[in-house]
This record gives structure tokens, C-alpha cells and sequence, in this order.
């Protein structure tokens, strides 16, 4: 599917690589001139170069959605509503555009992948399960994506993030060590509301995101994260997730939106 977003693109001026990559192995790029504007002109947008690295991905060759919408939300704040409107690709050169005032996508080619702006995030989250509910829960579905970077038992350096029933919510533990970026919280909170919400036995895929983080996480934290469904209609399902920490204050949270694909054929 393709957006156009209305509008002529700005001359491209040329890239230098920043000295470091960005979170996640994502490579960041900046104007020659380093001023902010497009040559002498007022700036009407600032452009982004990045790569997402092949190991975050999500359904096979393409990228975790969460983790996509933290990336678009990085450049936008604390608070995100994010749409996805292409499979994100892994390992090629993406646009992060941000226009002034106006959303941020993220663009391949002249295709938008993704579009973010600020939101005014309202969550009716419900308590969470113990630490130690938590760490008992068992996660019992029939795996779609075992190799996803976020909740894929058998990717080799995830997150694995598993969540199993307590009660009328999913819940696991979770412990960030080196992923504490903010987009790695965004990519925590996006697999739990699937497994929550979506059908049984399906293969539902993240449409949109919208979230709110309220405190950084620890390397060494213990946390809880937690899932549940707030609805669907047809082939459209909505989930809510959470990150609670050990005494149960609240770190983050998330409602979103997933979509079954029609069955082929």
C-alpha cells in the first residue's frame, strides 16, 4: 500500500554518516552542513538517513513493527500515535523525514513505510499481575514467528518476550539488560497486544501503534509486562500492553491495532 503525502520533496543534499550508529545498529546521517537548513533557506523539513540491521526483524525479512514505531516516535517524543503502511524493510537505506510542524515518516523511495506525530495517549491500563504471577505464566500459543526479534523463542539475541495467561491478562518478566533505548520499550510493548488480541492460529500483523513511555527503563530492572484485548470487528483487533516495574508503578504503555490478512485464494 502507498501514501502520498502531498506534497514536492526538497532538493536532497549530500550525507555524511554520523561518527556513531544510532540504537540498535541503526546508522544515522546528517546535512553536510550540519545548519539545519537546506542550503540558505529556511529548513521545512529535517532528513534522516537510516538502516534497520537485519536482526530486528519481525515476520521473516522485514522489520519488528514496534521496533519501527519507536524509531519514528524517536523523533517525535515521549507520546506517539505511529501507522505502518508497508512491510519495513531490513538492511537498505530509509528516509526518516520530519517536516516542521507536520508528522514523520518513513520513507523507501518515494514509498511511505511508516508515519508518526505527536499524541495525547490515554490508556485505561489495568493493574498488573505480580512479579511472581508473572514469572510463572507460561506462553501457550502456536508460535507464528519464532524467529522475531522481540518474542521469537528461537531468535539468538532477542528480547524474548513470551507472555503466558494470569488471568484475564498475558504477562512475563522482563529484564531490558542492554536494550534500555526507548525503542527497544517500543518494541516490548508491540508482540504482547498480538498474542492478546489477535484469533487463535492466525497471523496478524501490527497496523498502528500508539503510545506513551513515562520513565526509562533500567538495565538491571525487573519488570512485568503485560497484554489484553480491548476488541475486534472483523479482521481488525485491538490490544492494549504495559510495562510495569517490580513495586507496580507504571513505565509504559500501548494500545494497538492489528490486522488478519485475507486468506488468499
Amino acid at each position: 500500500m502507498r501514501k502520498d503525502n502531498g506534497r514536492s520533496s526538497p532538493a536532497r543534499p549530500s550525507y555524511t554518516a554520523s561518527a556513531d550508529p544510532l540504537p540498535g545498529g541503526v546508522i544515522g546521517s546528517t546535512p553536510d552542513s550540519g545548519s539545519g537548513s537546506w542550503g540558505s533557506s529556511p529548513c521545512p523539513a529535517a532528513l534522516t538517513v537510516v538502516t534497520i540491521a537485519e536482526r530486528f526483524n519481525g515476520p521473516p525479512g522485514t522489520g519488528n513493527g514496534g521496533y519501527v514505531c519507536g524509531l519514528v516516535a524517536a523523533e517525535i517524543g515521549p507520546a506517539a500515535q505511529v501507522s505502518l503502511y508497508l512491510p519495513p524493510p531490513l538492511g537498505v537505506p530509509l528516509e526518516l523525514l520530519h517536516t516542521r510542524p507536520g508528522p514523520v515518516r518513513l520513507l523507501h523511495g518515494d514509498a511511505v513505510v511508516a508515519e508518526g506525530r505527536p499524541a495525547d495517549v490515554n490508556i485505561d491500563v489495568p493493574a498488573p499481575p505480580s512479579y511472581e504471577e508473572a514469572a510463572a505464566a507460561r506462553f501457550e500459543l502456536d508460535h507464528p514467528f519464532p524467529g522475531c526479534f522481540v518474542c521469537g523463542p528461537d531468535h539468538p539475541d532477542g528480547l524474548h518476550i513470551l507472555p503466558g495467561p494470569v488471568g484475564s491478562q498475558l504477562a512475563c518478566t522482563w529484564r531490558p539488560g542492554p536494550h534500555t533505548d526507548p525503542v527497544y520499550v517500543w518494541a516490548a510493548l508491540d508482540c504482547p497486544s498480538g498474542f492478546a488480541c489477535m484469533p487463535p492460529g492466525s497471523a496478524s500483523v501490527l497496523a498502528s501503534m500508539t503510545a506513551r513511555l513515562d520513565a526509562p527503563v533500567e538495565a538491571d530492572g525487573e519488570y512485568v509486562v503485560s497484554a489484553w484485548k480491548i476488541t475486534s470487528d472483523a479482521r481488525k483487533h485491538w490490544g492494549g500492553s504495559a510495562i510495569h516495574d517490580r513495586s507496580g508503578a507504571l513505565i509504559a504503555c500501548a494500545e494497538a491495532l492489528w490486522i488478519t490478512p485475507r486468506p488468499r485464494g
